[in-house]
């Protein structure tokens, strides 16, 4: 009796130390890159080379919000490169047919929430595998953005379309800005309110979700809808910066955006996760880069460094899951 429960109270120190991984080890991760490249590079803290990081977390970290909200209700969303594309694309050619610059980034944001609704209304009402159906929808979304353009780039002329894209306060561009006011939001109802409480339940454990009276399906739903818009968001932001719609832009950035999500901790599995913390896997990922970048490093080396950290991140999220059962 004795030994067992030793054993036991050595089990659940065990959990709580790789969980303590899990949660923390991202803020510890930063924080060492963070100093080293200080450390190493007199060009990494200054002002601008900061913002710019930020700049170039963006259009990511918006998407990682959305994608964080579907991971923590036990779903997955591939499609949101596709989405990305596609309202960037929607956006510019409504642009260039003479729609106002804002009504057409509006109508880009709102393919967005449909594309998102689509996805929603396949895994939950069609039970379909969240992994299927947004591989499946993820190239149908590629498809019908190039199907609009035939495949070539829509260029807009109009530079009202570009003043979101590229307008800035106080240094920090209008992107940035929605990335922070969208993270606050996510967060705040993932801890704040009864919706955040049923998101967590829906990914811990559906059945008893289910059972408890939480409507299971809306709530994985309206996590995919959410998605959607920030992928969306993201995308207008882009092509308004860029003033170019392309029915391929960014490919693979939904790789990206799902590295970020587990480099934070947030649980591949459901149930697990932080906006705070997905935030902070988003710049992780671009500290890396741009050390690379400064150091004058074989850009090689940084993708064999990032694979390992996403290695890392599964294998500690893994075994926080094994040591629970």
């Amino acid at each position: 009796m004795k030994m067992s429960r030793e054993r036991l109270l050595g089990n659940l120190r065990g959990s709580n130390a790789i969980e303590r991984v899990r949660n923390y080890g991202i803020v510890v991760s930063f924080l060492a890159i963070f100093i080293v490249l200080s450390l190493t590079s007199r060009v990494f803290l200054s002002s601008q080379n900061l913002i710019d990081i930020l700049d170039e977390s963006a259009q990511v970290g918006i998407m990682a919000c959305g994608g964080t909200l579907v991971f923590i209700a036990g779903g997955f969303d591939l499609s949101i490169g596709a989405t990305f594309a596609l309202a960037g694309m929607i956006a510019a050619e409504a642009a260039v047919g003479h729609v106002d610059p804002l009504a057409a980034l509006v109508l880009g944001v709102c393919v967005g929430i449909g594309v998102g609704t689509v996805n929603a209304l396949l895994t939950t009402v069609g039970r379909i595998n969240a992994f299927i159906t947004t591989i499946a929808t993820q190239f149908i979304f590629y498809g019908v953005a190039s199907v609009i353009t035939g495949g070539l780039l829509v260029t807009v002329t109009n530079r009202s379309f570009t003043t979101i894209g590229r307008g800035a306060v106080g240094g920090f561009t209008y992107q940035v800005i929605a990335w922070i006011a969208f993270a606050l939001i996510c967060g705040f109802v993932l801890s704040r309110t009864s919706v955040g409480r049923y998101i967590y339940a829906t990914g811990g454990n559906i059945e008893a979700a289910r059972l408890s009276g939480v409507r299971v399906g809306l709530i994985r739903g309206a996590t995919f809808v959410v998605s959607g818009f920030s992928a969306a968001l993201a995308g207008v932001l882009s092509v308004s910066r860029t003033a170019t719609g392309e029915p391929t832009a960014d490919m693979g950035i939904e790789l990206t955006v799902i590295a970020s999500i587990v480099i934070g901790g947030t649980s591949i599995y459901g149930g697990e996760g932080a906006i705070w913390r997905t935030m902070l896997g988003v710049l992780l990922l671009t500290l890396i880069g741009n050390g690379f970048n400064l150091l004058n490093l074989d850009p090689t080396y940084q993708e064999v460094f990032q694979g390992i950290v996403i290695l890392a991140a599964v294998a500690v999220d893994a075994w926080a899951r094994r040591s629970k059962t």
